[in-house]
């Protein structure tokens, strides 16, 4: 009798840019597992989610831009530091029910090199992603401050953020500006000299445009990719308990 296929996916608005597909086909096949499936599925919106879930049989899913804060209120339930971040990019699907959780934030975290200057961070963008890096810095002991496009509450413009530069040490692009197929972007369009460290979770391309800019500069550079490997392997942890 044929094995039944776990189905696992990853849901977005644009997909086009991710190599999670071919990181988990990778990781099945490593691990000889079988009747296992990771697809990417690109939703204009979240409508109709539960019945997409139903019909192909998912088990769980990763969500990336633009969902990660608009899918929570469609879930049973979140982790408590879902909750506290904000956003949700990993779901475990089971008994009738979505359970949603964050694993950027430990992936971020994780990935963060140990020899990082860590006084004070610039995160640039205030989505999912980067809530996701401010929660990690935060358990982390430094310090940032979030930039945005349309500065509110705690998240200030970039001509400020400019202005302020030299009090940080560490910039975290958290946009998908400089993303394929927009690879001639950067969304840092001033100096880069004075930061330690550069981190861009965009991997592809890798380089993007703001990390060779930032090692031209002098500082050192971290893409996504590892985070996404990361991330994606502490989904695979929550979903294989199911």
């Amino acid at each position: 009798m044929a094995t039944e296929t776990k189905h696992y996916a990853l849901i977005g608005k644009h997909l086009g840019h991710s190599w999670s597909q071919r990181w988990f086909e990778a990781m099945f096949a490593r691990e000889g597992l079988e009747g296992h499936s990771y697809t990417l599925h690109e939703m204009p919106t979240l409508d109709g989610l539960r019945q997409w879930i139903c019909r192909e049989h998912i088990l769980g899913f990763n969500v990336t831009i633009p969902y990660k804060q608009a899918i929570m209120p469609m879930l049973d339930s979140v982790s408590r530091e879902a909750d506290a971040i904000g956003a949700v990019n990993c779901v475990v699907v089971g008994g009738g029910r979505l359970v949603g959780h964050n694993t950027d934030a430990p992936a971020f975290a994780q990935t963060l090199p140990a020899n990082a200057p860590g006084n004070a961070a610039l995160i640039l963008g205030t989505g999912g992603a980067a809530q996701a890096v401010a929660y990690a810095l935060k358990t982390l002991g430094i310090k940032y401050q979030m930039v945005s496009r349309h500065p509110s509450g705690d998240a200030i413009g970039y001509s400020e953020a400019n202005l302020r530069a030299r009090e940080f040490d560490i910039l975290v692009n958290a946009t998908p500006a400089g993303m394929w197929p927009d690879v001639d972007s950067t969304p840092w369009p001033y100096g880069l000299e004075g930061f330690g460290l550069v981190y861009d979770l965009v991997y592809n391309p890798s380089p993007t445009l703001l990390l060779r800019q930032a090692a031209a500069a002098g500082a050192a550079t971290v893409d996504g990719l590892a985070m996404l490997q990361r991330q994606a392997e502490l989904s695979w942890q929550l979903w294989r308990q199911q």
